[in-house]
């Protein structure tokens, strides 16, 4: 166990989740090549194990897919509690468990701003776009944008927002997969990456969203409970008492007193409000999770599936924060030095954090180590990987819909196609946007991708978010302004943060950003809700007046249901 762990490179979970954090907090992204560790046995075995199960459900699912209602929204059938499940399970991805754990053992009380972040963009949904999104739309959240507005260049913006969140995602999903298994089970680089395409090929090819459903609810439960017993066990070490934990902590880690104080992670307050809102937007703006909303059978249900997801990720979050504490407590501990890389051992001035073996992003995974042995070493390994695999079923799904339904059926057809075509279209989708998925997570093996997953919240929290937003709630919106705004914000989110120091100084090489700021999202936010607002108030045309009154009707139906896509009957 310990020559495994000694092969592990520095920073997977970076590659998952840099993209979101302060310049510095990249240094732990991937810098090179990782080394093949020895063969885990056990991560193997549960891994099949999670597979084989999940493969049975996909053959029952497709069974039951039959019409475009079923693949893109399970007929509408999913209750409540078991979406919120699947919500959570898609939302509780690697970079959830990894790094904020990661964070949490680098930082202490700092990492928790990320979670916090995240879990605030919840209620944001629960409020106000849960029901009217599920009262107004159909299969993905263009329908909602483009209710009242010219279908071909709404679609075209919602499909371009949905595919550039999803291609730079996934991209990062498939490169921190590749590298994670490649650590965890002694497979090859290339292997792992086309493992996960092809089951995430398969996942939604034959079983659509019902198979992707029961993948990322089961993951959810495997997440929870490998969490709540990892929390559990570093709690019982010390008497459950957290107050103990935190005195330890601060006995062992470098910054000592520190970490029990917030300010570290962040600067400036520009930089904390454009993150803070990059979090909580990008949340209610991510296309595969607006799209679970549809899975439901009314506006109740994705009400209750809100509140439940809200309550299992917050539970999560909170577990992530007693395990980075724990493992400040277990991996720093200078009696039992099996986790850190070499010489000097805790306690010494000059001991960093990154000394841990694989980074400050595998102290998850160490811990896990620390209180359950091998075997729950393997359990989390491959918890691990199950994690990204539902994450990635999720998004290329979102992905497809996108492709088949907003730009093939809608915007080239206008409508005129059957849902024989449709479905079709979306599945060579799925095909294509696997394949390319695997050749990209391939190229990118040696690359820094940690922006990538920065860069998908800040498109979602810039483009998709404010159109969603403005068109459910602005009764005086109208296309120029919604195309105008929404392109706007999706373009200066990407150029803001391509001349900024994620990608400027840390993966370009040069010496200074251009732009000052990591996260552009105060800027680009602000710019896409201004050009919404400016371009619709100045827009005296013909059209713009009949959009502004068909808001009555909208406004309408988005309250009381009346004329809602209902559940299908099997």
């Amino acid at each position: 166990m310990r020559g495994l762990l000694k092969s592990l490179p520095a920073g997977i979970g970076a590659a998952i989740l840099g993209g979101l954090m302060p310049y510095p907090a990249l240094a732990d992204a991937i810098a090179g090549e990782a080394k093949k560790s020895a063969f885990n046995l056990e991560a193997v075995v549960m891994f099949v194990a999670f597979v084989g199960f999940t493969l049975v459900i996909t053959y029952w699912a497709a069974k039951r897919t039959k019409t475009a209602k079923d693949f893109y929204a399970a007929g509408g059938g999913i209750t409540g509690f078991q979406n919120g499940l699947a919500v959570a399970g898609d939302y509780m991805s690697a970079a959830s468990f990894l790094g904020i754990a990661g964070l949490v053992y680098a930082n202490g009380y700092d990492g928790l701003i990320y979670s916090v972040g995240w879990l605030v963009g919840w209620p944001i949904i629960l409020f106000l776009i849960a029901e009217r999104l599920r009262n107004l739309g159909k299969y993905t959240f263009a329908d909602v944008a483009s209710y009242r507005f010219s279908q071909t260049p709404i679609r075209s913006l919602a499909a371009c927002g949905t595919l550039a969140t999803v291609a730079f995602y996934l991209i990062a999903q498939m490169v921190g997969a590749g590298q994670l298994i490649k650590l965890l089970f002694g497979l090859e680089y290339w292997m792992a990456v086309v493992i996960v395409g092809a089951l995430m090929i398969t996942y939604v090819l034959f079983g659509g969203m019902i198979a992707t459903t029961w993948v990322q609810i089961i993951k959810a439960c495997l997440l929870l409970s490998g969490a709540t017993f990892m929390a559990f066990m570093v709690l019982y070490k010390f008497g459950f008492s957290p107050e103990a934990i935190f005195k330890k902590a601060v006995e062992f880690h470098p910054k000592k007193l520190a970490i029990m104080a917030p300010g570290a992670l962040i600067s400036d307050p520009i930089s904390a409000i454009s993150l803070g809102m990059a979090l909580m937007f990008g949340t209610a703006g991510l296309p595969h999770i607006l799209m679970r909303f549809f899975t439901v059978s009314d506006a109740k249900e994705a009400r209750k599936s809100v509140l439940y997801a809200t309550g299992f990720i917050g539970y999560f979050y909170i577990l992530t924060f007693i395990i980075g504490f724990g493992a400040i407590v277990l991996i720093m501990d200078p009696s039992n030095p099996i986790f850190i890389t070499s010489p000097p051992l805790p306690g010494d001035a000059a001991f960093k954090t990154t000394q841990i073996i694989g980074g400050n992003n595998m102290a998850a995974i160490h811990t896990a180590h620390a209180v359950g042995g091998d075997l729950f070493f393997g359990f989390i390994s491959a918890v691990a990987f199950a994690t990204i695999l539902a994450v990635v079923s999720g998004l290329t799904l979102a992905g497809a819909s996108a492709v088949s339904h907003d730009l093939y059926a809608s915007v080239f057809f206008k409508g005129r196609v059957n849902e024989r075509d449709e479905i079709r279209v979306s599945k060579v989708a799925t095909v294509i946007l696997g394949i390319v998925a695997v050749v990209l997570g391939i190229a990118f093996e040696k690359q820094n991708v940690a922006f990538m997953v920065g860069l998908a919240f800040v498109i979602a929290a810039s483009a998709n978010f404010p159109l969603l937003m403005m068109s459910m709630f602005w009764g005086k919106m109208t296309t120029r302004g919604a195309v105008c705004g929404g392109w706007l914000g999706l373009i200066s989110a990407v150029v803001m943060l391509v001349l900024g120091p994620t990608v400027w100084q840390s993966v370009m090489g040069h010496p200074q950003a251009i732009f000052p700021y990591a996260n552009p999202g105060l800027f680009s936010i602000t710019l896409a809700f201004a050009g919404i607002w400016f371009f619709s108030i100045t827009d005296n045309s013909e059209q713009g007046a009949r959009e502004r009154e068909l808001f009555k009707a909208q406004f309408v139906r988005s309250q009381t249901g009346l004329g809602a896509e209902g559940a299908s009957v099997h």
